[in-house]
C-alpha cells in the first residue's frame, strides 16, 4: 500500500471519529495528524503522518496552528524556539500556518510561555497580516 492510500485510510478514520472532553488551548504544542508536504514545503519523515504544531487560536472546533520542524533553512519564514522547550533545535515554519479541525490532534507535547508566545504572534501578524 503506498503512502497516499495509507493517508487516505487514516483520513477517513479521523473524519468519522468522535472526540469528547477534548481541550486544546492556545500556546500549546501538540502532535497532529497531517499529510506529508509536497515539493518546496518543509519536509519531514515520509510515512509518518504526525507533526508538531503550535496552537495560536481556537475558533469553534477549528484551530489556527503553525507547524514545526527541526530543519533549518536560511529564510525569514522560520522562527527558532528557545532551547528551553526542546533538547534539539525547533523552528516554527511561519509560512505554513493553517486552520485544522480538532479531530487531527493526537497528543500534547508542551506549552510556550506567554512572553515567547507574544513574540511569535507579533511576528506572525507583521509578516502575514
Amino acid at each position: 500500500m503506498n503512502t497516499f492510500e495509507k493517508w487516505n485510510k487514516l483520513k477517513q478514520k479521523l473524519h468519522y471519529s468522535v472526540k469528547k472532553n477534548f481541550y486544546v488551548k492556545k500556546r500549546e504544542i501538540w502532535y497532529i495528524n497531517i499529510w506529508t508536504n509536497i515539493w518546496h514545503e518543509s519536509i519531514w519523515k515520509w510515512n509518518d503522518y504526525r507533526r508538531p504544531v503550535l496552537v495560536i487560536k481556537k475558533i469553534w472546533n477549528m484551530y489556527l496552528v503553525i507547524p514545526m520542524t527541526s530543519k533549518w533553512t536560511e529564510n525569514k519564514f522560520k522562527y527558532k524556539l528557545p532551547e528551553t522547550y526542546f533538547s534539539n533545535n525547533s523552528f516554527l515554519t511561519m509560512s505554513q500556518w493553517k486552520f485544522i479541525d480538532h479531530k487531527r490532534f493526537i497528543k500534547k507535547i508542551s506549552i510556550i510561555n506567554k512572553v515567547d508566545f507574544e513574540k511569535i504572534k507579533k511576528r506572525l501578524i507583521t509578516d502575514w497580516f
